[in-house]
């Protein structure tokens, strides 16, 4: 018999840490445990595999930044976890509101513990309830993993293969690709295909559990489970990892080896290290990517970059060009190939695209420079990485699209910046912006002013007096004293003058964080 997350809280282990559910109390409701962890770790997600309760003692938390505490919640969520219970104290009197609005937001139920109770007596008291329960989900998840095999080598289909899945587990299972379209579905008592898209209900009715289908080490499809609340969730859980490499072996019988996939993965190394121009045309033929055609390289760093890894792949394959993906340790590499014609409009979209979708909301994302072909793709992608450093330089601000970069950046935008980093070392920049800038920045800096800021939004705005006002949030009429103070600091109106580009280039170096 399952265990259920309100089990785990009355029982006395964990009763007596007085617990109270402060976020996602419909979920815990029905939430299922397969297992309780815990840790001080704020990076843990990567390390768990869904359905556990995490218990932490909030001491890393309370140090922790309100976005790092934002983004621990959404990673666990993101993983699955059944819920996350947090001792409070004196390193964290109470739990913050933002940690409690962004659990409510994400469906995963955050718990208070207001007393203090060993963790390691909790652990040990309830996951020995849970081995016994696991020991019956793998027993059947392997019966499932089985029959499955047998279908397979019989010829069945994915339909008729994951109709022995969703007969076991009780749920709903389709089978998509990482551009979202569905490769197969099946429905509880259903021996064929079934349109598991349409029966879905309604969230409170059922869980979705995710499960990623890799090929060769390459993300080739996702399994998704739908589980009405009274079956067992851990044992679809289970059932559906055990599943993943059958569905492999169906998935290579009906498609082509995976050799796109891994000749893109391995252009993308190569673009990356700077290979040889032959290298890259050979590894682009392979990847189906035409190597004389403009190309744009991505660039994305993130926490859980597997999980940005298939909405980005599936953004680029709405553009009907071909593409490559490739995740590393620290970042998520894209090339996208741009049609020979409107090549400009389309990597305006690209970027429209990017910036729209929710799931980069919290991470830092570089668009380069459009390159001529293949051989240019190393110089594409360096640029592209130069600008996320010199985004995240403490002058530059997020913004929107004139100046304007938010969390998805055009490298066009840091063209100037770009060409300074690479023509003068910092030394020459430094000297640069003091002799174009030195009285504004020694007034700034004795009275505690903000003129810098003032000028770079007035010339970011092409000279708009008006415009850089609204952008400040100032007055019109306090607009011109400041710059009339501007221009007696810096000789005089630029305007019509050659200084005003000199002027220009010197306080967006003066941003730039060696500047």
């Amino acid at each position: 018999m399952s265990i259920h997350l309100e089990d785990a809280l009355k029982h006395p282990t964990l009763a007596a840490a007085d617990p109270i559910i402060r976020a996602g109390a419909r979920a815990a409701a029905r939430a299922q445990l397969r297992w309780i962890h815990s840790s001080e770790i704020i990076d843990i997600a990567p390390l768990l595999a869904g359905g556990e309760l995490l218990l932490t003692g909030g001491e890393a938390l309370a140090l922790a930044s309100d976005e790092r505490r934002i983004s621990y919640i959404r990673q666990l969520a993101e993983r699955g976890v059944a819920a996350v219970a947090v001792e409070t104290g004196a390193a964290l009197p109470s739990l913050p509101s933002s940690m409690v609005a962004a659990a409510e937001a994400a469906g995963l139920p955050l718990i208070e513990l207001r007393g203090v109770v060993p963790f390691v007596g909790v652990t040990q008291a309830i996951n020995s309830m849970l081995v016994s329960d696991s020991v019956s989900q793998l027993r059947r998840a392997d019966e499932a993993s089985h029959a499955m095999a047998v279908e397979l080598a019989h010829g069945g289909g994915l339909d008729r293969i994951l109709a022995v899945l969703a007969g076991i587990t009780h749920a709903e299972v389709t089978l998509t690709s990482v551009a979202g379209v569905t490769l197969g579905s099946a429905a509880p008592g259903n021996a064929g295909a079934a349109d598991a898209g349409s029966a879905l209900g309604p969230e409170e009715q059922a869980r979705l559990i995710r499960i990623d289908v890799p090929i060769r080490g390459i993300l080739a499809a996702q399994l998704l489970l739908r589980v009405p609340v009274e079956e067992d969730e851990n044992l679809a859980r289970t059932a559906g990892n055990r599943s993943v490499d059958i569905l492999a072996l169906a998935l290579l019988q009906r498609m082509s080896p995976g050799l796109k996939e891994v000749a893109g993965a391995a252009l993308l190394r190569a673009v990356d290290s700077g290979s040889q121009a032959w290298r890259l045309q050979q590894l682009a033929s392979a990847a189906g990517i035409p190597p004389g055609n403009p190309i744009v390289a991505v660039i994305v760093r993130a926490d859980m970059l597997q999980q940005l890894r298939t909405p980005v792949e599936q953004l680029l394959s709405r553009g009907a060009q071909p593409s490559a993906t490739y995740v590393d340790n620290a970042e998520l590499l894209a090339l996208a190939v741009l049609p020979a014609e409107g090549s400009r409009e389309s990597r305006h979209a690209l970027l429209a695209g990017l910036r729209a979708l929710p799931a980069l909301a919290d991470a830092l994302v570089a668009v380069g420079p459009p390159a001529a072909g293949i051989p240019e793709a190393p110089w594409s992608l360096s640029e592209a990485r130069l600008t996320l450093d010199l985004a995240d330089a403490p002058g530059y601000a997020p913004a929107d699209s004139a100046g304007r970069h938010g969390s998805v950046i055009d490298a066009e935008v840091f063209a100037v910046e770009r060409l300074a980093v690479g023509s003068l070392d910092a030394g020459q920049r430094r000297n640069f912006v003091r002799q174009q800038l030195g009285a504004l920045l020694d007034h700034d800096a004795q009275r505690s002013s903000r003129l810098l800021g003032t000028l770079a939004a007035w010339l970011d705005s092409g000279c708009n007096t008006a415009q850089a006002a609204r952008e400040l949030h100032v007055e019109r009429q306090s607009m011109h004293q400041r710059l009339q103070r501007i221009f007696d600091l810096c000789g005089g109106d630029p305007r019509g003058t050659g200084r005003l580009a000199a002027l220009h280039l010197a306080t967006r170096l003066a941003r730039l964080s060696d500047g």
